[in-house]
């Protein structure tokens, strides 16, 4: 009976840790073209200091697993677009939306606003706007 009950715990916080964890922005995501709909890169969203960043891990463009940043302004001009960091510090508010960020986007090399909301388990939205939310672009992200 002690060993079913140990069984039986075990078991419930596994789950809970695999739920907790999947409901969570933190991980790899996949990106798409919004224009083709085809595989773009695969971000890392990770944690540092109570704060979200997002850094590229790799390019899935056919040929352009090298591409530099070359519209890029300062440190990051001509610069790996793979490793680069994209996103710079979001911070949690109480409606579990992440802002108070920039995002980059490599290939116009121009820094916009940023909110990211986890719409389900698997699905994130990434807006960047200028000035208003309501001036911008969103992306929907797969978690991988």
């Amino acid at each position: 009976m002690i060993k079913n009950v140990k069984l039986l715990i075990t078991v419930f916080v596994l789950t809970l840790s695999v739920n907790s964890y999947s409901q969570t922005i933190f991980g790899k995501w996949k990106t798409f073209d919004e224009e083709t709909g085809k595989e773009k890169s695969i971000v890392e969203i990770f944690e540092q200091d109570g704060k979200a960043y997002a850094k590229i891990l790799e390019l899935l463009e056919e040929g352009k697993a090298d591409k530099l940043c070359e519209n890029c302004d300062g440190a990051k001009k001509n610069q790996p677009i793979k490793g680069m960091e994209i996103i710079d510090g979001l911070t949690e508010d109480e409606d579990g939306e992440w802002n108070d960020a920039k995002i980059l986007d490599p290939k116009s090399g121009k820094l916009y606003k940023c909110y990211i909301v986890l719409e389900e388990d698997n699905k994130l939205k990434v807006r960047g706007y200028l000035g208003f939310s309501l001036i911008g672009r969103t992306q929907y992200w797969t978690r991988m």
